[in-house]
């Protein structure tokens, strides 16, 4: 077995490529529906749309998107509005911006055609260096290196890399593995295996390691270590927000507001939420939403919804809802940033899961 020594380079591992390889052919996932295609356009829609996000979920999204954007310019000329309300639901919305920025990208400074160097495609908006080298190695056929969180996991149990692989040094040392692996052919099958066998087999936890091709070689198995490699992100204090949304209904349309098109839920349609529109949560709610509806009309009736914890990356809203019946409403007083929605007609409008969810349940 080879070993990464706490300095210098690790050594070439030809084994490790090739059991990889031979399993992936007979044993790894081939019927997925980007598969079986050189096309970069579709291989870096399936690469982006799988980041942090279950193959599951995304088969849908990915034949959705293909029946409307079937190319990457078809994709670039279309409003970023239409783009976001197909992604609504996906998550992680910075990556549809992005995507909508690269293709614009690729269409004006590559003609259409997604460029084959890795350093290429990593200088596009929201392509990083592992997400390149998978679109590189696929549509290319290039020798590169990929790193995402399933490759970590392998590497960090297979090899018994210690330290958690958000750390700088911890992550050096896998890219400097991740290149080391890498076999002179078959990289497609290579990539591929990697990808399956961090998703398959060696999950987060239950690994089936009586399935693994690297069950004998492997370091945390040998060492009863499967349950503590690759080592958890330190714990940090998770941050918690809240926010009043506010379900203004009048006459069978609904008030909502378009995001600004950066932060969270951005470009998304969502609901109108107190402080956004200048009130304040306070002891005398009713007063607040009056006050800051003004605009809006005249408010007949508000009355409480159950409020429900959304968790994101990096924090936890609390959202108490209120539902709002308006008497009459002002036409024209409203900003610019709001609009009224047919209410039956909202699957059409691209809205945060949450805020679909809570409008489900009325």
């Amino acid at each position: 077995m080879k070993r990464l020594a706490d300095s210098g380079t690790p050594a070439a591992d030809s084994a490790f490529a090739d059991s990889l390889v031979a399993w992936q052919k007979r044993h790894g996932r081939h019927q997925l529906p980007w598969q079986q295609t050189r096309d970069a356009y579709r291989i870096w829609l399936s690469e982006i749309m799988l980041q942090q996000t279950q193959v599951a979920t995304v088969v849908p999204y990915y034949q959705r998107f293909l029946q409307r954007f079937p190319d990457v310019a078809a994709l670039a000329a279309a409003p970023v509005e239409e783009v976001m309300a197909l992604w609504a639901g996906l998550g992680y919305y910075t990556r549809a911006r992005n995507l909508h920025r690269c293709a614009q990208a690729v269409v004006e400074q590559h003609g259409g055609r997604f460029p084959p160097e890795v350093a290429q495609l990593a200088e596009l908006p929201g392509i990083g260096q592992s997400t390149a080298a998978a679109i590189a190695a696929f549509a290319y056929g290039a020798r590169a290196a990929i790193l995402d969180g399933n490759v970590k996991r392998v590497f960090c149990r297979v090899f018994g890399i210690e330290g958690f692989p958000g750390q700088a040094s911890v992550e050096r040392q896998l890219w400097q593995r991740a290149a080391a692996l890498l076999p002179a052919q078959d990289i497609e099958a290579y990539t591929q295996g990697l990808m399956d066998l961090g998703a398959t087999l060696c999950t987060r936890s239950r690994p089936r390691c009586g399935d693994c091709p690297m069950q004998a070689r492997c370091v945390a198995h040998a060492t009863g270590r499967t349950a503590e490699l690759p080592a958890r992100k330190p714990k940090q204090v998770v941050p918690q927000r809240s926010t009043v949304m506010l379900v203004v209904q009048h006459d069978g349309e609904l008030l909502l507001e378009r995001r600004p098109p950066s932060g969270i839920w951005g470009g998304l349609w969502s609901l109108p939420e107190l402080d956004r529109l200048g009130g304040a949560i306070a002891a005398d709610m009713d007063s607040a939403v009056r006050m800051a509806l003004a605009g809006f009309g005249d408010v007949a009736a508000i009355d409480p919804m159950p409020a429900f914890v959304h968790a994101f990356t990096h924090y936890r809203l609390q959202v108490t809802p209120l539902k709002v019946t308006l008497a009459a409403r002002e036409f024209g007083a409203a900003q610019a940033a709001y609009g009224w929605h047919d209410a039956g007609a909202l699957a059409r409008a691209g809205l945060p899961a949450p805020v679909r969810k809570l409008l489900a349940a009325l």
